[in-house]
């Protein structure tokens, strides 16, 4: 298992490059909670990001999960897609986050934190 890490100040897309080519190659899976604006990276399964998040103080339904891929540029690069993003109780109901809100909060912290090279 990869252990993952918490992101709460900027990164550059070449350090998630260099990241993601020790798991998947050009992508790179992320947990965000949209509260405290930090994300965890790092981990094998969005799970385990998860419960990095969970353990340092984050709340469940702060967190979700996506998938940044490297190669990309604009929309693309980020996906919204992961099973812990499955939540009835809190009206979202697919592996993407089904809230346009959400999604506009997920985008704006994921650019404040991943930086240009």
């Amino acid at each position: 298992m990869t252990a993952g890490r918490i992101i709460s100040q900027s990164i550059s897309r070449a350090e998630l490059a260099d990241l993601a080519e020790m798991q998947f190659g050009d992508w790179i899976k992320a947990v965000v909670d949209v509260s405290r604006r930090i994300m965890a990276i790092g981990g094998d399964l969005h799970a385990d990001d998860e419960a990095l998040l969970l353990e340092d103080g984050s709340r469940q339904q702060d967190l979700w999960g996506i998938n940044l891929y490297l190669d990309e540029e604009g929309p693309d690069w980020l996906e919204f897609d992961a099973l812990i993003n499955i939540r009835p109780g809190q009206g979202n109901r697919s592996r993407g986050v089904d809230d346009e809100r959400t999604r506009e909060r997920i985008r704006a912290l994921v650019d404040s934190l991943v930086v240009a090279d």
